[in-house]
């Protein structure tokens, strides 16, 4: 056994071992609370019931908290919707024979407004009874629920310190949901004891956090033993397979470079023919000799060897005067 080979064997019963120790401590710490105002601990799973129709015995439909930009209000025969560019709620009806908007409101001042994070705008509407529900919430830390009469007045508004995203009606109950760094926010407002109550009574508000991973692990593992021997044993395991893998191609590049030099010899190595079908050695280089003499002959044309000799006289001017090419000291000296 190869000295590569027993340092994987070791490296891989050293990451077991410690897999299984922090499996051990994450079981004897147990799960990690999520801290929940006033929550309480998760139930025991109960055992699967039989089929009632589309639910389960003894289980209710749950509800999606999702934000709703239009919405149809029975009791007022319109639609409620979401303007975002305008920052507004329009309240359509059917005139005439088309859909026409009928009343407005506006969640947020935004005329001539830089504070972007600080606009109040909608983002979910519901009807409830004859009153319209619009929620209004900006990016930062602020929101607001209101309850508009048919013709879009205010008829009663309850604000939070938190944005929010979504709401929904149960049992006299209002559900006002919103998300934040830790987790989530949860309000919930009763709609028993009239506006006044819904705008100035008492609510349950509740801050809902998730722990991060990071956090789970820090409360598993405090002293972070079992997270450090895992990180070694995976740069162990790491190196391994790297070397195994420049061990492995360097023996393939090996063998290529030998094939490929066994491959060269074969092609090196002429078969020996048989005398029959030899060539003359004395015809083929008088047939070379006969082919460069033929190309040497005509690489030139015949030429005539007389030479032609003919006098140009030329007229005097002062162009080719040889005086004016002397230098003028010579000239002008006395």
């Amino acid at each position: 056994m190869s000295t590569i080979n027993k340092m994987l064997i070791a490296g891989l019963f050293c990451f077991s071992m410690l897999t299984a120790t922090a499996q051990g401590h994450e079981h004897h710490a147990g799960p990690a609370p999520d801290a929940v105002a006033g929550a309480t601990a998760p139930a025991e799973p109960r055992p699967e019931q039989p089929h009632q129709g589309c639910m389960m015995h003894g289980m209710v439909p749950t509800v999606d908290f999702q934000s709703v930009k239009i919405c149809f209000a029975p009791q007022m025969g319109a639609f409620i919707a979401i303007d975002s560019i305008e920052c507004s709620v329009h309240l359509v009806k059917m005139v005439g024979e088309k859909l026409d908007t009928v009343g407005s409101f506006q969640t947020d001042n935004i005329h001539k407004r830089h504070d972007l994070k600080n606009i109040l705008r909608p983002v979910s509407v519901g009807a409830m009874g004859k009153y319209i529900v619009v929620l209004a919430s900006a990016v930062n830390d602020t929101a607001y629920v209101a309850l508009l009469n048919e013709d879009m007045t205010v008829a009663a508004r309850r604000n939070f310190n938190s944005p929010m995203y979504a709401m929904h009606f149960e049992h006299g109950q209002m559900f006002v949901v919103g998300r934040n760094p830790f987790g989530y926010d949860i309000n919930v407002i009763s709609l028993h004891g009239g506006l006044e109550n819904f705008a100035n009574g008492e609510s349950l508000s509740q801050h809902y956090r998730v722990f991060k991973q990071s956090e789970k692990i820090q409360h598993s593992d405090p002293i972070g033993v079992g997270l450090a021997a895992v990180a070694i044993a995976v740069v162990f395991l790491a190196l391994i397979c790297i070397a195994l893998i420049l061990q492995g191609s360097g023996k393939l590049m090996k063998g290529l470079g030998e094939d490929k030099k066994k491959d060269d010899k074969k092609k090196a190595i002429k078969p020996v023919s048989d005398g029959s079908s030899a060539v003359n050695d004395q015809e083929v280089y008088a047939a070379i000799a006969a082919a460069i003499h033929l190309y040497n002959d005509e690489l030139h044309d015949e030429e005539d060897t007389v030479i032609t000799i003919q006098k140009v006289e030329r007229e005097w001017t002062p162009w080719n005067a040889k005086f004016y090419n002397m230098n003028q000291y010579f000239n002008n000296r006395k």
